[in-house]
């Protein structure tokens, strides 16, 4: 087992907490902060395109709320569907954000889904790559793919559990594992969690964090699934370096049976 403090790292950045979290679809600029702080994450992601971050002077900015000194802003590229859209946001968080390089990167293949088109993600990410980008990127679970993406320099990959804002859970963990496996970069859930058990599941399958925002936003009660979702990632990440049991066929008693007295 590791010793010490439980750390991962993107790029030059260290961080403690591995549950990121998105900042749509809550009610309000207070109820977002209220939930992030509860979530006790460290990483934020924004929709460049939906969301203020000073491109419209004299409306409520998140960075007000949840300041960049305080935490590390993830813009995304949410609602893009080619690869030139994607770029063209990632280049606009760049001057928003005062020459901010880490983002990530999302291009949707199918409105109903929201799956993403592959080849446009490979496109984009070649080109943010080639312009200095921290690019983490939102993928399909084909541990192929992921292997590309890493192979061009992504920063992480982030394969999807299921679709977005489904709240299905982990899918197919079997793909996760693989990718998990192959990796030399950082390996994050991204899509398909609902509850916290989810979450769960994904750091016991070796991840090293989950993204998420729809299973908090739309939670009845943002704020306690924020911390239900803190408790669950960490408890996940404990029982993956502990290292559960071999499953077995057959029953092995807690107490041994050697030595009764008849």
């Amino acid at each position: 087992m590791e010793q010490g403090i439980d750390t991962w790292r993107l790029g030059a950045r260290t961080f403690r907490s591995r549950l990121l979290v998105g900042t749509g679809k809550y009610k309000d600029l207070d109820a977002t902060r209220r939930a992030v702080m509860a979530s006790g994450a460290e990483v934020v992601t924004v929709a460049v395109r939906r969301t203020n971050l000073g491109q419209n002077p004299g409306e409520p900015n998140l960075l007000d709320v949840l300041p960049p000194e305080r935490f590390t802003i993830l813009p995304n590229t949410a609602g893009c569907y080619s690869a030139d859209e994607a770029v063209r946001t990632c280049r606009l968080a760049r001057e928003l954000l005062g020459d901010h390089r880490l983002v990530k990167l999302e291009v949707i293949g199918d409105k109903d889904s929201l799956f993403p088109d592959m080849m446009e993600t490979i496109k984009a990410a070649e080109v943010l790559v080639r312009e200095g980008f921290e690019v983490m990127v939102y993928t399909t679970d084909d541990p192929v793919a992921a292997k590309r993406l890493e192979a061009m320099g992504c920063a992480a990959v982030m394969p999807l559990a299921a679709p977005i804002g489904s709240g299905l859970g982990i899918r197919n963990p079997l793909n996760i594992r693989m990718i998990v496996e192959n990796a030399q970069v950082p390996v994050l859930v991204d899509a398909g969690v609902g509850t916290a058990s989810d979450a769960a599941v994904a750091m016991e399958l070796g991840c090293d964090g989950v993204l998420m925002n729809t299973a908090i936003a739309a939670a009845r009660d943002p704020v306690l699934m924020a911390e239900a979702m803190r408790k669950a990632v960490e408890a996940g990440r404990d029982a993956y370096r502990a290292g559960r049991m071999a499953r077995r066929m057959h029953a092995d008693p807690s107490s041994p049976i050697a030595g009764l007295i008849v």
